[in-house]
């Protein structure tokens, strides 16, 4: 799997779980490390860990078994996909790591939640059969 297309499903695999904050940084030519790091945020222990399960299920599904794992912390697990590097934080932790600036050049795509984009479809408005119009209001005639 290109490393692109390796990026772009993890970051939809960390959407399913609600990461905030998703970003994609393109490294290729910066570092021979790895080409993409994905980095997302979590809102507790227990997100991290879901979405951290969930892209780790997701890409073995997609027959891209993560290289090694690694857990700095509650608050910080690392997956190696050899040229994705995915980084969950907890939102306090990453702030203090910052890896969008350590990583100042490299390309930055924000990756959002589709849904969460687009505005909610207009219902249209239903009239229902047989309902008749409200009689406007008759004016009381002076005595």
């Amino acid at each position: 799997m290109k490393s692109q297309v390796l990026a772009h499903a993890v970051a939809r695999l960390a959407l399913s779980k609600k990461a905030g904050d998703i970003v994609i940084m393109d490294l290729r030519g910066l570092t021979t490390m790895a080409d993409y790091f994905v980095v997302c945020s979590a809102d507790s222990d227990v997100q991290i860990r879901a979405i951290a399960a969930a892209v780790d299920e997701g890409m073995q599904q997609k027959g891209a078994a993560a290289w090694h794992k690694e857990s700095g912390s509650s608050s910080w697990v690392l997956l190696d996909f050899v040229d994705v590097v995915v980084h969950i934080f907890h939102r306090n932790t990453r702030a203090f790591y910052n890896l969008e600036k350590l990583w100042g050049d490299a390309r930055i795509r924000r990756v959002a939640d589709e849904a969460k984009e687009r505005p909610a479809p207009r219902r249209p408005v239903l009239k229902q059969r047989g309902a008749r119009k409200a009689a406007p209001a008759r004016k009381k005639a002076k005595a």
